[in-house]
C-alpha cells in the first residue's frame, strides 16, 4: 500500500498538473464498493468546481476545490493497494479498471485506476484532518508523549494510524533501522533519547523517500505513471537474508501485528 511518502509524491505531481483548472465532466464508472460517497453526489460536486490545490493528509489525496458561488469542498482520494491517480490526455489509451475520469479545462483528464479495487472516492465540504498526527512536522514533546504508557511494540505503535497518520510497514521499519532500535521492544519502554533518535531517523527517511519519488516495490508509480527509486536505498525491508549494509549481519524477518518486519539483529537493539 502506498505510504507517506508515495501519497505525497502523486498529490504533488497532481497539483502541479491541475492546480487552476477547472472540473468540466466527470465519468464514473458503476462500482459502488470504489465510493464512499454516492457517486451521483460527487459528480454534481466535482463538475464546475476548480481545483485549487492538491495535497497529502496522512495516506490521503485531498484536493481543495471551490465550488459555484464560492462554497468549498474536498475530493479525498485513498489509493489502498494498488491505485493510481495519473494524468493523461484524452488521447491516451484508457487502462484497464478505470473507475474515474476527470476532464479539466486544460484539455488533461486525471484517472483514478484501481485495479484490486480497496482504492476508495468520496467528496466532503468539512476540512478532512486526517486519523493521527503529521509525522513530518509533530513537535518532539508531542511525539514522545504519543508513545508513554503504551505496551505495544514499537513497530506496531508507528503502523496505528491515530498515531502518527501516514507511517506505514516500509518506513517503520527503515526509521528503526536508522535510530537503532529493535521492532519488538515496548513503546513505553523507549528512552526519550532514543524517541527523539526516532523522531528523527522518520523525519530523515521520509524526506529522502519523497526526494526519491517513493518506494516502488509493488504497483506504485507517480501522477505521470513513473516509479519511484528510493527502494534501491531500503536498509532491512524486505532484504531477508541479505547483509547488512553496515555490518553485514543478515537481515531478519519476524511477524508483529500480523505485518513483516525487518531488522538488522546487530545494528539495532
Amino acid at each position: 500500500m502506498p505510504e507517506l511518502p508515495e501519497v505525497e509524491t502523486v498529490a504533488n505531481g497532481v497539483h502541479e498538473r491541475t492546480h487552476g483548472q477547472t472540473i468540466t465532466d466527470v465519468h464514473l464508472r458503476d462500482n459502488p464498493q470504489t465510493f464512499k460517497t454516492p457517486p451521483t453526489e460527487i459528480a454534481n460536486t466535482l463538475t464546475g468546481s476548480r481545483i485549487d490545490r492538491v495535497h497529502r493528509v496522512g495516506k490521503t489525496i485531498v484536493a481543495d476545490l471551490t465550488l459555484p458561488k464560492k462554497k468549498t469542498a474536498q475530493l479525498l482520494v485513498h489509493l489502498g493497494m494498488t491505485g493510481r491517480l495519473l494524468v493523461s490526455t484524452p488521447e491516451t489509451e484508457v487502462p484497464p479498471h478505470t473507475h474515474a475520469i476527470l476532464s479539466l479545462s486544460g484539455g488533461k483528464e486525471l484517472r483514478f485506476v484501481d485495479a484490486r479495487r480497496f482504492g476508495r472516492l468520496s467528496v466532503t465540504r468539512e476540512s478532512y484532518t486526517g486519523p493521527g498526527r503529521e509525522p513530518l512536522t509533530i513537535p518532539l514533546e508531542d511525539f514522545i508523549t504519543l508513545f508513554r504508557g503504551r505496551k505495544t511494540p514499537i513497530k506496531a505503535a508507528l503502523l496505528n494510524q491515530s498515531l502518527l497518520h501516514g507511517v506505514g510497514n516500509i518506513y517503520a521499519d527503515e526509521a528503526l533501522f536508522h535510530a537503532g532500535i529493535k521492532p519488538r521492544r515496548h513503546a513505553g519502554g523507549l528512552t526519550r533519547d532514543e524517541l527523539t533518535r526516532l523522531r528523527a531517523a522518520l523525519i530523515k527517511v521520509l524526506k529522502h523517500a519523497i526526494k526519491l519519488g517513493g518506494s516502488s516495490v509493488s504497483d506504485y508509480v507517480d501522477a505521470d505513471g513513473v516509479a519511484g527509486f528510493f527502494q534501491l536505498h531500503h536498509r532491512v525491508y524486505s532484504r531477508t537474508g541479505e547483509p547488512c549494509r553496515t555490518c553485514s549481519t543478515p537481515i531478519e524477518r519476524i511477524v508483529i501485528g500480523g505485518r513483516s518486519t525487518h531488522f538488522c539483529p546487530t545494528c539495532q537493539r
